[in-house]
């Protein structure tokens, strides 16, 4: 696969070359004025220049003389899109850079610092929530372009996305506390791995490694399975599996066993089978798989 960098803000470049790169700016005819939208859901007035150049390999926040501008490469952002199968993905690396201009990264000197990388990762969680994307599409980006473990500049992951899913929380809890109207799906992003062979489900008859079926709300057709081991596992078109989570025991007579994905993010499992969220809405239901 295709490895993708990570998001970068650029500080310390010559003045030609701020003029090489702005001049060099391709606006993208016909497409939604995404810079409008992001601004709008958090009540702030659009006073960012968005410019799309080939002169930067991913996108960066900076400061030109006084003036704030959003530097994105539309062929990062393209490919991006298309590695997280959603064009929220392209969205939230926009919302992400902007994240830094707005908690005042940018007048500081220095590159990216992993505090600030995760403060502008929660408001863009935050920012994709308030424009109606579910939290896997708001981690999307960030599923395929962050390294797994943590550098200098960069915090690692899983780190990265559980900011992302801070602000999105945070984001979720204020409009359903406000709307009460459904939310969207709060299953986080299954990040691509290894698949985990499993015994093919048939028709006629169960494997004895399956003790469960799982049937979310949001996407009845994709098959879930609980296994002897507690694996919840995904079936493919090819009747392969890929492990997505485990459920665990818990303390709790309601909610006996726990759905911990890879993230860290938990499901409950009533004593009747509902699996709800964290704000008790029922979002699932664990069966027999007969």
């Amino acid at each position: 696969m295709t490895h993708y960098r990570t998001f970068r803000r650029f500080a310390g470049l010559m003045l030609a070359g701020w003029l090489l790169i702005i001049n060099s700016a391709v606006a993208q005819s016909g497409s939604r004025d995404v810079l409008r939208e992001i601004t709008d859901v958090v009540g702030l007035k659009p006073r960012f220049e968005l410019q799309a150049t080939t002169q930067v390999q991913n996108a960066a926040a900076v400061v030109y003389n006084g003036k704030r501008f959003l530097l994105y490469n539309p062929q990062f952002v393209a490919s991006v899109n298309r590695a997280g199968r959603t064009d929220w993905a392209g969205i939230s690396i926009l919302a992400h850079e902007m994240g830094h201009h707005l908690n005042g990264h940018t007048l500081r000197p220095g590159g990216s610092q992993p505090a600030d990388e995760l403060e502008a990762d929660e408001f863009s969680g935050f920012v994709l929530r308030k424009m109606g994307a579910s939290l896997a599409e708001a981690q999307a980006a960030m599923a395929v372009v962050s390294d797994e473990e943590a550098s200098p500049t960069h915090p690692g992951r899983s780190t990265r996305l559980s900011a992302i899913g801070k602000g999105w929380q945070q984001a979720n809890t204020q409009i359903v506390a406000s709307t009460r109207t459904a939310a969207p799906s709060a299953a986080p992003v299954a990040i691509a791995s290894q698949p985990t062979p499993v015994r093919p489900v048939a028709n006629s008859a169960v494997p004895m490694n399956v003790v469960g079926q799982i049937v979310f709300r949001d996407n009845p057709e994709q098959r879930y399975y609980l296994t002897s081991k507690l694996n919840v596992v995904r079936m493919q078109n090819n009747s392969v599996g890929q492990v997505v989570g485990r459920v665990a025991r818990s303390n709790s007579a309601s909610f006996p066993y726990i759905l911990v994905d890879a993230q860290d993010r938990r499901l409950y499992i009533s004593a009747q089978g509902g699996v709800f969220n964290n704000q008790g809405q029922q979002v699932g239901t664990l069966s027999d798989p007969s």
